[in-house]
C-alpha cells in the first residue's frame, strides 16, 4: 500500500533528523528525482515538516530575542510556501499517474486531495515520534508518561485510519470512483500585487 511507503519515509526522515538535531544542518535527499520521484518529494516534504516542528518550538521561547524572532518568523514563513509548493508537485504526481483513468459517470470529489492528507500523514509522523519521546522521557513524572502515552495510542490509531483513508482514495481514483481536483493554493500575503502592506512599498 502507498501509505506504508510513505510512513517508512516519514520515520527515516525524522530519525535523519535528529542525529543532528538542528534547525540548520545541511539537507540531502536519498532518492534521485529522476529515478525515485515519488519517494523524492516525500522526503523532502517531510524534511520541510520536521524542520518547520522545531521552528515552531524555538520561537515559542520566552526569552527569544526579537530581532532573531523575526528573522526566524521569516524562516517559518518560507517554510509554509515551501510547504505548499510541495503538497502541490505530489498532486501533480498523482495527476500525471492517473490522467489516463476516466471517472465513472456517478464519480465523486473528495474533501482534499490526496496530497493534502500525505501532508496530515507527516505532520501525524512528527506527532508520534516526540509524543513517543514525552511518553518514555526517564526525567518526566510517571503522570507525565502516562499522560503522554495515552496520547501516543490515540495518535497510533489515528494513522491507521488516515493512511486506510489514504490508501483507499487513491484506488477510488485508480478505479474511477473518485476524481482529482486540484484547486492552487492561491496565497495572497506573499505576493507584492495581492498583499496591500507590500504593494504600498513598492
Amino acid at each position: 500500500m502507498f501509505t506504508e511507503k510513505a510512513n517508512k519515509i516519514f520515520q527515516e526522515v525524522i530519525e535523519k533528523y535528529h542525529i543532528i538535531n538542528t534547525v540548520d544542518q545541511a539537507f540531502t535527499n536519498p532518492y534521485d528525482k529522476d529515478s525515485n520521484l515519488l519517494e523524492h518529494l516525500l522526503y523532502r516534504k517531510c524534511w520541510i515538516d520536521t524542520v518547520q516542528w522545531h521552528y515552531e518550538d524555538i520561537i515559542r521561547d520566552p526569552q527569544i530575542d526579537p530581532v532573531a524572532a523575526l528573522k526566524l518568523k521569516r524562516q517559518i514563513d518560507a517554510s509554509n510556501q515551501d510547504r505548499t509548493d510541495m503538497v502541490e508537485y505530489i498532486d501533480s504526481y498523482f495527476l500525471e499517474k492517473y490522467k489516463d483513468v476516466t471517472p465513472k459517470v456517478n464519480a465523486t470529489i473528495n474533501t482534499e486531495s490526496p496530497a493534502w492528507g500525505i501532508d496530515r500523514l507527516s505532520i501525524l509522523a512528527l506527532k508520534i515520534y516526540h509524543m513517543n519521546e514525552e511518553a518514555t522521557r526517564e526525567d518526566a513524572s510517571e503522570s507525565h508518561r502516562e499522560a503522554c502515552q495515552k496520547k501516543l495510542d490515540v495518535l497510533l490509531e489515528q494513522r491507521v485510519d488516515l493512511s486506510t483513508a489514504i490508501d483507499t482514495l487513491l484506488d477510488d481514483i485508480e478505479n474511477g470512483d473518485k476524481y482529482m481536483k486540484v484547486y492552487k493554493q492561491m496565497k495572497m500575503y506573499n505576493d507584492d500585487e495581492l498583499n496591500p502592506v507590500l504593494r504600498s512599498q513598492k
